[in-house]
């Protein structure tokens, strides 16, 4: 298949991107290379894919209408998987327009480009931030999520919105993945495990937040991917289940649907910092900080439908996924002689 990725540099996007060339796909990948982040880090990322014969990189930020409409006139897409975002909860609180032009209006001609290019499937990047104020667990698709507690996931779920209305409308397939916690080597330097690694290498106290009371359903990255190129090859469809009088946010009578991908075993966050102190063979310094505005004190995903549908649930430990990023980090930095 042709299939454009967006966020093409980014830590899943770049990933994703070797995954389908390896499997013999076309890839067009769209990025902006904004400095939000080490913008060297994202050029890494992006040599790994320009190897290859069938990648085609095309600098483009997706809040350029224009630009999005020529590159879609130059190119027919089987597939179009969304993941370029401001990402971060934190960022959003300082910096919203950015979420707003980003999430919003770039979602918004991605849209837009996919129905009037005859797309034969929008995957899209969501967020278990969409969960907001939810407090029973698992979060599961059929739950309403409609207390966002940061702008990030009230962008996440408008985009869960607005492809619902394209897929209604204009009967163009749309899939939003609910990413839970995603980490694992080439991963983002904003995300804690990244944060912990540098600050402990470096002798420095890391920054852990609820004081420590905190539990995530940390999901490996290679796990994610193999979810998103399962979602890739099945397209969504109406759903025989859809009740209007009892209307489940995961499901459609249109071609829509969203599923969690977590590794649907929460870890706690001192368990995480301890796994990452024993492979790293340095005790980390503590800095034991109250809750933070837009943070949740636990995640957890519901993967059935996942399950269900495609046959796949996600499966590396947290042991097993935090040794492959200490060993990535440590070549990636030239440490220790790597």
């Amino acid at each position: 298949m042709k299939i454009m990725i967006t966020g093409a540099a980014g830590f899943i996007g770049s990933t994703l991107g070797l995954r389908l060339l390896a499997r013999g796909d076309e890839v067009v990948g769209v990025d902006n290379l904004n400095d939000y982040y080490d913008v060297n880090l994202k050029k890494a990322r992006l040599a790994r894919l320009q190897v290859h014969e069938h990648f085609q990189f095309e600098k483009i930020d997706i809040a350029d209408r224009n630009a999005i409409e020529d590159l879609f006139s130059n190119h027919h897409f089987d597939v179009v998987m969304n993941l370029a975002a401001q990402a971060g909860v934190r960022y959003s609180i300082d910096n919203p327009m950015a979420y707003v032009e980003a999430n919003l209006v770039g979602f918004a001609h991605i849209l837009e480009a996919c129905r009037h290019g005859n797309v034969g499937h929008l995957v899209f990047a969501s967020s278990s931030s969409v969960y907001g104020s939810n407090t029973r667990m698992p979060f599961a698709e059929r739950d309403r999520v409609d207390h966002p507690i940061s702008l990030y996931a009230a962008s996440k779920k408008a985009n869960e919105m607005m492809a619902h209305s394209y897929a209604h409308l204009y009967g163009l397939p749309c899939t939003g993945l609910r990413f839970f916690t995603v980490y694992g080597p080439w991963g983002r330097p904003d995300m804690a495990l990244f944060k912990f690694t540098r600050g402990i290498l470096a002798g420095e106290p890391i920054p852990v937040f609820n004081h420590g009371n905190m539990i995530r359903d940390f999901t490996y990255v290679d796990d994610i991917v193999e979810g998103v190129v399962r979602v890739i090859d099945h397209p969504a469809a109406p759903s025989s289940e859809w009740n209007s009088d009892d209307p489940d946010p995961g499901i459609s009578q249109s071609p829509y649907r969203i599923y969690n991908i977590g590794n649907s075993n929460p870890v706690p966050l001192m368990r995480y910092i301890k796994v990452l102190e024993e492979n790293l063979g340095i005790e980390a310094k503590l800095d034991l900080l109250p809750m933070q505005d837009g943070d949740v004190p636990a995640t957890c995903a519901d993967v059935a439908r996942l399950e269900k549908d495609l046959g796949y649930r996600p499966q590396t430990t947290v042991d097993e996924g935090v040794a492959r990023f200490v060993d990535w980090y440590r070549a990636y930095y030239e440490l220790d002689g790597s």
